[in-house]
């Protein structure tokens, strides 16, 4: 027997043959070799039948075993690959390493890398394997142009089995030209993926045509996302070595200022004992001054603008640090005579102000439950004064407030102008978009909401009530000695506009007697300070606090007059119907008319119109309101209601 015969027996009719082509590793075309040499020896069809079932079976099995052997090629790589991440000196190496695997394994003939440029809103070839063109090695791909653009753009794989025929991709003159260069056919590319950004493309490209099946698209992906931990590595490891410099160097600054850093840890000790403890914010005052080695004091009521953003601010030789929450100040510490501060040291003084501040809401809250209380009083005394006196009085000495003083019912407002902006414009019929309508609805909620808590916080430092009435506040404050009704609504609009830093208008009633014996005084009263509220709106002084008594005969009747747009209606309408419809100026002509003495001719000239204009717009005017309309009685309502009419419309921008 030949050596030949020796390394490669015979083929065998018997089905085991099989087991030897395995064992042995045959070609495919050895397993047909059975099969035929039995036919040819006249096997009958039962044994051809057992032959080709023991063929397919074989093949079964040895497709199984070179898929096991590739797997085990292709995690053996993945091992590799996982096993330089953990030792990771050089990226370049990593990734180089990574392309030539994925290359092998995928049996194509080139692989590369492209990494994404965020600067220069591009893409640019990282690693090559294979190739052979120099353009194709420096090409840069503007994103989205290309398969790899259409990989980054949807963060999927994606397969050619022919670039040049494929429409899904954005061809440009560049990428084309590369391609072409290095020959390539069939192209498969998978996103490098750090979360959900897409950060570069992994390429496995044949200069053939061909078709690449689930598995090498899975495994190219396995190795893209080795790529993307070792780009990500390496980015942390240069992150972590910055931040080691950057350590370094505070390092040296921490040593150079421990004593500072020092003595700012005994102020935080401090103040978190103290907040521990339910200490007060004089406490935090005397505490400060003690480290700061100065005069430190809380105050109350507006700062300047400057002083309200947060840092200490000097004011001559005092530094100023503002107490404030949500927009709202409450105050400030002063640090007096202590021209000169470090900057530690005026951080020392904000991290005061903030304690401070938290100190204030923690009372706020406890106390709020108390306003709630007063406000409950003092709607009782407005909607149900004929309840038990007693009981009544009872609760507001629990609440620390003196029913037996003379007090003052006050109307508050907020009375913030709107800002002229396009898109809220009125429409012509004088009507506001919805938008600007919602807009100015929660606004004016908001408005309210921080009125009452400010208002809350006066009357319970004052003992005296407060709750939320009729898109408003009403307080009912106790009357001190040598004060006025109006001094006590001057104090208050000042007080409260100061606090929300908007203006608040505030009208008085006159005092009353003491509630405990006139507990129905108090809704009358609240009605005379609305009336007073509203006079000073319609005169255009809100901001301002006023009584009834302080307003002069006009305001008196615009606060008392229940029907002022029906007076202005009934008596000059139709002129200013007149006006909105034909775009006329009707009543401003009747403005300057009376204003000039009713001369037509000092008319003409206030109004730089010539003189028959006027006569013919008077025309108009006697037709529209009656030829006795110029008759003492009717011209002294016609000016009245020209007034009314200017001061609504004022009110009303």
């Amino acid at each position: 027997m030949s050596e030949e015969q020796l390394r490669e027996p015979e083929p065998s009719a018997d089905p085991v043959a099989y087991l030897g082509l395995l064992a042995r590793g045959a070609a495919v075309e050895a397993y047909d070799r059975p099969v035929l040499l039995a036919r040819a020896n006249g096997a009958g069809p039962d044994a051809l039948a057992a032959l080709e079932h023991a063929k397919q079976l074989a093949l079964r099995v040895r497709a199984e075993l070179e898929g096991r052997r590739r797997r085990e090629a292709e995690l053996s790589a993945l091992f590799e690959t996982a096993h330089d991440l953990a030792g990771l000196r050089d990226l370049d190496a990593v990734l180089r390493a990574i392309v030539q695997r994925a290359r092998s394994l995928l049996g194509t003939e080139v692989a590369y890398l492209s990494l994404n440029d965020p600067a220069a809103g591009d893409t640019y070839m990282r690693v090559t394997e294979g190739s052979v063109s120099a353009r194709f090695q420096q090409l840069r791909l503007g994103m989205g142009e290309g398969l790899g653009g259409l990989v980054a753009q949807t963060a999927r794989p994606y397969v050619t089995e022919s670039y040049f025929d494929d429409e899904r991709f954005r061809h440009t003159r560049a990428i084309d030209s590369g391609v072409r260069d290095e020959g390539l056919v069939a192209i498969l590319g998978v996103p490098l993926m750090l979360g959900s950004q897409v950060i570069g493309v992994l390429f496995a490209a044949d200069r053939r045509a061909r078709v690449f099946e689930r598995e090498q698209v899975a495994l190219l992906g396995s190795f893209a996302a080795h790529a993307a931990v070792a780009i990500d590595t390496a980015n942390l490891l240069a992150e972590t070595r910055s931040a080691l410099a950057e350590l370094e160097r505070a390092n040296g600054i921490i040593r150079a200022h421990s004593g500072v850093i020092e003595r700012a840890s005994d102020v935080h000790d401090r103040l978190t004992e103290l907040v521990l403890r339910g200490g007060g914010v004089h406490d935090v005052a005397a505490a400060v001054s003690e480290v700061l080695d100065g005069s430190v004091e809380f105050t109350e009521g507006p700062l300047p603008s400057e002083c309200v953003d947060g840092h200490a601010t000097r004011r001559g030789d005092d530094w100023v640090a503002a107490v404030s929450a949500g927009g709202e100040v409450l105050g400030a510490l002063v640090l007096h005579g202590h021209p000169g501060l470090d900057p530690v040291d005026q951080r020392t003084l904000e991290r005061a102000a903030m304690v401070t501040s938290l100190l204030l809401l923690a009372r706020r809250s406890a106390g709020e439950a108390e306003q709630r209380v007063r406000g409950e009083l003092l709607d009782d005394l407005l909607d149900a004064p004929e309840r038990d006196r007693r009981l009544l009085k009872e609760r507001a000495a629990r609440l620390g407030t003196d029913f037996d003083a003379p007090h003052v019912v006050l109307a508050a407002r907020v009375d913030r102008p709107d800002p002229p902006t396009d898109p809220h414009a009125p429409a012509r019929d004088g009507t506001l978009p919805p938008a600007a309508q919602r807009e100015g609805t929660e606004r004016d909620g908001a408005d309210r909401q921080r009125l009452w808590s400010a208002a809350s916080h006066l009357a319970a430092t004052r003992h005296g009530l407060a709750s939320a009435r009729d898109g408003g506040t009403v307080l009912l404050l106790p009357l001190g000695p040598g004060d006025t009704a109006a001094d006590l609504a001057r104090q208050t609009a000042k007080h409260l506009g100061g606090t929300l830093r908007d203006p608040v208008t505030v009208g008085a009633s006159s005092p009353v007697g003491a509630p405990a014996a006139h507990p129905g005084a108090i809704a009358p009263a609240y009605a005379e300070a609305r009336r007073c509220l509203d006079a000073l709106r319609l005169l255009g002084r809100s901001g301002e606090g006023a009584a009834a008594s302080d307003l002069g005969f006009l305001g008196l009747l615009l606060a008392d007059t229940r029907d002022i747009a029906g007076f202005v209606t009934r008596t000059i309408g139709e002129v200013i119907a007149y006006d909105r419809s034909r775009g006329t100026d009707l009543v401003r002509t009747l403005d300057a008319y009376f204003a000039s003495g009713m001369s037509p001719v000092r008319t003409k000239d206030a109004l730089h119109v010539h003189v028959n204009t006027v006569a013919q717009r008077l025309e108009r005017v006697g037709r529209l309101l009656g030829p006795d309309w110029q008759s003492p009685p009717r011209a002294l309502e016609i000016q009245l209601a020209l007034r009314l009419h200017s001061l609504s419309a004022a009110v009303a921008q």
